[in-house]
């Protein structure tokens, strides 16, 4: 499945490219989506939720409700099928009428929703993360095929009080989200970061070549070559669009990296600095703690300190 279609004019994207970027990420950093609530309102309703550490969303399954909070401009409107992901957990409401003071008129329409959290449980520098807006909207009218089919398997499962229907949920979910990001990319009128950086051909070309092969010696001339581009337009379009140099992303993409397979006692920390392009285990120790903030070995251990 394509995760992301052609955007824009010029040279046609490179989907695999893309969806290998995305799928790294991803893993990488280890997104937890989980269903917490399938709630049913009717008449007039109103619904506070507050700022959470974590992510929030709200998939409609039932008839129609109204979002608003200090991050909207204005209440928005919702409808069966639409989604609405909060990244950063920020407060908001939920309510039948766009003033929630004003009563409904008709107090025999059913409202009915799928809220969850969601969270990236690995790593501190997530790309995907930083380049999501506060707050945005999937509207099924205006989403691919695939979307709606996935959002309507979601809504049928969440009818099913058969065992599993969690664990089922929470998987779906899951996809929905990562769907979720793919359609926001797509629709985007001016997407931020690595989902800017995934729009244009040449750059996710760079970036897909980095995440499959972190271990590699890049520079900026090798993955300016990656991209077709010249060293000096390379490493100025990187940085105007993704807001980092090359090279730091790098630095941030190995640590994360890194991290990953610190939890993994197959490798040695030996083993990961060679796979991580470092010749000795105490460059890598270096570091990993000067980008990460912490040393291999507390990762290891599943402390959050300094290694002592």
């Amino acid at each position: 499945m394509q995760l992301l279609p052609p955007i824009g004019t010029g040279p046609r994207q490179d989907t695999s490219a893309i969806d290998s970027v995305l799928e790294s990420v991803l893993s990488s950093y280890q997104l937890r989506v989980e269903i917490t609530a399938n709630v049913r309102y009717c008449g007039s309703w109103y619904e506070e939720d507050p700022a959470t550490r974590h992510g929030q969303f709200h998939l409609v399954t039932e008839g129609d409700c109204w979002v608003s909070g200090s991050a909207l401009d204005r209440p928005e409107h919702l409808e069966r099928g639409d989604l609405i992901v909060f990244p950063s957990g920020i407060r908001h409401s939920l309510s039948a009428m766009p003033d929630p003071h004003t009563p409904a008129p008709n107090e025999d329409n059913n409202t009915s929703m799928l809220c969850g959290e969601l969270e990236f449980v690995m790593g501190t520098h997530n790309p995907i993360f930083h380049a999501l807006p506060t707050w945005f909207i999937v509207r099924s009218a205006s989403s691919s095929d695939a979307f709606r089919q996935l959002a309507q398997m979601l809504i049928d499962t969440g009818n099913d009080r058969r065992w599993g229907r969690q664990m089922v949920q929470n998987k779906l979910a899951d996809s929905l989200f990562t769907m979720a990001v793919c359609e926001y990319v797509r629709s985007a009128d001016t997407p931020r970061g690595l989902l800017a950086a995934l729009t244009d051909t040449r750059l996710s070309k760079a970036l897909s070549a980095v995440h499959e092969r972190p271990g590699e010696e890049w520079t900026i001339q090798s993955m300016a070559h990656e991209a077709g581009m010249s060293r000096t337009a390379f490493a100025e379009l990187f940085t105007q669009t993704v807001g980092l140099p090359p090279i730091q992303y790098l630095a941030q993409w190995r640590a994360t990296e890194a991290r990953r397979l610190l939890k993994n006692r197959r490798f040695s920390v030996a083993a990961i600095a060679e796979m991580m392009g470092y010749r000795s285990e105490a460059a890598f120790r270096r570091f990993f703690k000067r980008v990460e903030g912490v040393g291999p070995g507390k990762v290891r251990a599943g402390g959050d300190g300094a290694d002592d």
